[in-house]
């Protein structure tokens, strides 16, 4: 599955240049991949593209003026068909606040990819919401616990969805082989 991801990433940089799943299938098809490879990543991009189509974040200070817009609500689909409507309006993580790893996470994960997701939070460069959507995305992945090249590949797909490069020094992390590092 991560194959196909690393392809997707690769060929459509720019998340808005991805085809509808069904003709992205067809393309991944054409290109080479194994249709239970091809059907495991698609329906993995279809939960990314969920998650990150229902994610809005309000600054603390804002939310009680954005009230109202609980009121209006969303629909969002999957495969094509309405699953339900909702508004969801998340408040910005407050910088007191803490995540818990709940068991299941920390065992799906283990304690090489829950400190890389530290260490990018700590970084500045991953903000709550975008953690959750990673955090997600992970547990949807095969293996027990994730790689940490997995998890990589997991988060430059969250950046993508959402239109966004990563700054350089992350990119630069993330697409480094650690396995080659020399120490001095």
């Amino acid at each position: 599955m991560f194959e196909v991801l690393v392809y997707v990433y690769e060929n459509y940089w720019q998340g808005n240049a991805c085809p509808e799943l069904d003709r992205l299938g067809r393309k991944l098809s054409a290109a080479g991949f194994e249709a239970e490879e091809i059907h495991e990543a698609l329906v993995w991009l279809d939960g990314l593209n969920f998650a990150a189509q229902s994610t809005r974040v309000v600054e603390p200070h804002l939310a009680p003026a954005v009230s109202g817009v609980a009121a209006a609500p969303r629909t969002f689909q999957r495969d094509g068909q309405c699953v339900g409507t909702a508004a969801i309006v998340p408040v910005a993580q407050s910088g007191d606040s803490l995540r818990v790893y709940s068991v299941s996470e920390q065992a799906h994960l283990g304690s090489q990819c829950l400190g890389f997701v530290c260490f990018l939070e700590a970084s500045g460069v991953l903000p709550p919401h975008m953690r959750e959507i990673i955090i997600d995305r992970a547990m949807a992945a095969p293996g027990e616990p994730v790689t940490i090249d997995d998890l990589k590949i997991i988060v430059l797909m969250v950046y993508w969805s959402f239109g966004e490069e990563p700054e350089a020094l992350v990119l630069d992390e993330l697409c480094d082989d650690i396995g080659r590092r020399v120490a001095h």
